[in-house]
């Protein structure tokens, strides 16, 4: 292991199979998007310090490869409340109490990744 080494931040990459239509859900969200300005299908999504990239990706198929990503939020229930407003294709579970102290909710969308998001009990 190399010493002084520091992991500053994690920005996962999800795999979309059509890039504006997902930049648009997670607008929808309450993310701010912006496409790359280059050759690349790509795009970022932010919302506080929460950071993807989103992939576009022709090959990509939901029933088989998907992502998982797991969102620390302060409010789960005023989240899952915001998210079921904006009426959003997909799978959108209702936020229950865990054995491990997080009340916790998933949003499934058409390109198969969960998002799961908790905030502490």
């Amino acid at each position: 292991m190399a010493d002084g080494v520091v992991f500053e931040r994690v920005e996962p990459v999800v795999p979309v199979r059509d890039l504006a239509a997902a930049l648009d859900r997670y607008r929808r969200l309450g993310f701010s998007v912006r496409a790359y300005q280059g050759e690349a299908r790509y795009g970022f999504v932010s919302r506080g310090a929460v950071t993807l990239h989103v992939s576009e990706w022709a090959e990509h198929d939901p029933k088989v490869s998907g992502a998982v990503v797991y969102l620390y939020v302060s409010d789960s229930d005023a989240l899952h409340a915001e998210w079921a407003a904006a009426d959003l294709p997909g799978r959108l579970t209702e936020p229950t109490d865990t054995d491990y102290g997080l009340r916790e909710f998933g949003y499934v969308d058409p390109d198969g990744t969960l998002h799961r998001v908790g905030s502490p009990l």
